[in-house]
């Protein structure tokens, strides 16, 4: 009887599993046969040799109009960076929040779950004016904040400090103490203690706060739409946008454009999927 419930449970999570990918296969499909075939003979099915053809990304990717490949970059640059920054300072965050005593370490912390919690469209128009008046401020020294990869990248890398601060504390609230304890006796300093001991230690919660931290960021259009409009600043998602045209929807170079835009976290998240699966699961496990 356990036998069938585990085949029955294992053949529905592969159905599960082939229904959620059948659009990404559509949407592949769609971006790499001519349009005029797709319509004729459908797109679940395996394509005629010869028929399959790259045009529609070189398009997207190249072409003046579109100019998805400058998007790409500045994605790319904007959230390794944007990552880099908020991983790193979360991690330093919450190895503090954890190991060291300070005063009103409750309070902070609370106070850290609070902006976590804050809607992100309630700071659009301060932050506006922020990077107006700091550019003006900032100016003459060359220092430019609006319209910038360097103002995107700080405030990506400020929002995604508070979460991830909130997410790596509870991680290594999990590492046994002792641990922590006997480094100290061993003469280990703090910064000894957070690097050989409670780093590795914390890899899988590191890299899936990485990972979501990533996503949000390569995924995020709201923030791009205000502080980014030249175009040569603008991310992969303001790109995309620009492959719909106002009177003729060209299907399959807007396929194309919509799977080179998913392709960078889906990929990372093929990569990592084994240390993403166990820093989620790891909030359920008692050490």
């Amino acid at each position: 009887m356990k036998r069938l419930y585990l085949a029955l449970l294992n053949a529905a999570v592969w159905l599960f599993a082939v229904l959620w990918t059948l659009p990404f296969v559509g949407l592949l499909m769609l971006s790499l046969l001519p349009y005029g075939e797709v319509v004729t003979k459908g797109w679940l099915r395996l394509p005629e040799p010869g028929s399959v053809t790259l045009k529609n990304y070189v398009e997207a990717l190249f072409n003046p109009l579109y100019d998805l490949a400058t998007g790409f970059k500045n994605s790319l640059i904007v959230a390794s960076a944007s990552t880099a920054i908020a991983l790193g300072a979360a991690a330093l965050l919450a190895y503090a929040f954890v190991n060291l005593p300070f005063p009103m370490k409750t309070f902070i912390f609370a106070l850290i779950i609070f902006v976590m919690m804050a809607p992100q469209q309630i700071s659009v128009v301060p932050l506006f004016f922020l990077y107006n008046w700091l550019d003006q401020s900032l100016g003459p020294y060359g220092v430019k904040l609006y319209d910038s990869l360097l103002g995107i990248i700080l405030l990506h890398s400020a929002w995604g400090t508070a979460w991830a601060t909130f997410f790596l504390r509870n991680y290594f609230a999990l590492i046994p103490r002792s641990l922590v304890e006997a480094a100290k006796v061993d003469g280990a300093r703090d910064w000894a203690i957070f690097r050989r001991v409670v780093l590795p230690l914390a890899k899988p919660g590191i890299v899936a706060a990485a990972l979501l931290q990533y996503t949000w960021v390569w995924n995020d259009l709201f923030y791009a739409l205000v502080f980014l409009s030249s175009p040569f600043n603008q991310v992969i998602t303001q790109k995309v946008v620009f492959l719909k045209g106002e009177y003729h929807v060209d299907w399959g170079l807007l396929s194309a454009g919509s799977v080179v835009t998913m392709l960078t976290p889906l990929v990372l998240y093929v990569v990592f999927s084994k240390y993403f699966v166990r820093g989620v699961a790891g909030w359920g496990v008692k050490r």
